[in-house]
């Protein structure tokens, strides 16, 4: 995950964002979960900065979306109570995506700030952006 790459993640998140006419954080992590690239819109609530960052790290720790894994996680579910662990930063509501070059995670994404569809939709819609145009395509370097 490149710094380049991540920016335009954050552009992308950001629009969709704007569209939704919400405030969120946006962080994109690399592989071990490590910040790459962080923007906080003006207006965003004041807990978005940490929850962003960990619901990124949460999907790359899990290989799997906080969105999925607030079914997973909840009472009765197989990973009920990992919200507890991992030192407080699993986030189990949505907002945070893995992202992937074929079947290796190469970061992940987190938002926060609007409802938990909304910052999953925005995550998504740079997900998406990712998908869509690597490796070379839209400035996105091979070396990711």
């Amino acid at each position: 995950m490149t710094l380049d790459i991540a920016e335009q993640l954050i552009t992308a998140a950001h629009r969709h964002a704007t569209a939704l006419e919400v405030n969120v954080s946006i962080a994109v992590v690399d592989s071990g979960g490590h910040l790459v690239a962080f923007q906080r819109m003006d207006g965003a609530e004041i807990a978005g900065p940490t929850l962003a960052v960990d619901k990124a790290y949460t999907a790359v720790a899990q290989s799997v979306s906080t969105a999925e894994l607030a079914i997973l996680a909840a009472p009765g579910g197989p990973l009920f109570g990992l919200h507890a662990n991992g030192n407080g930063r699993y986030v189990i509501f949505g907002g945070g995506v893995p992202l992937h070059d074929g079947p290796v995670i190469v970061g992940g994404i987190g938002v926060s700030g609007a409802s938990a569809a909304e910052d999953h939709d925005c995550a998504h819609a740079a997900k998406r952006l990712f998908d869509g145009q690597r490796p070379a395509q839209a400035g996105f370097d091979e070396e990711h």
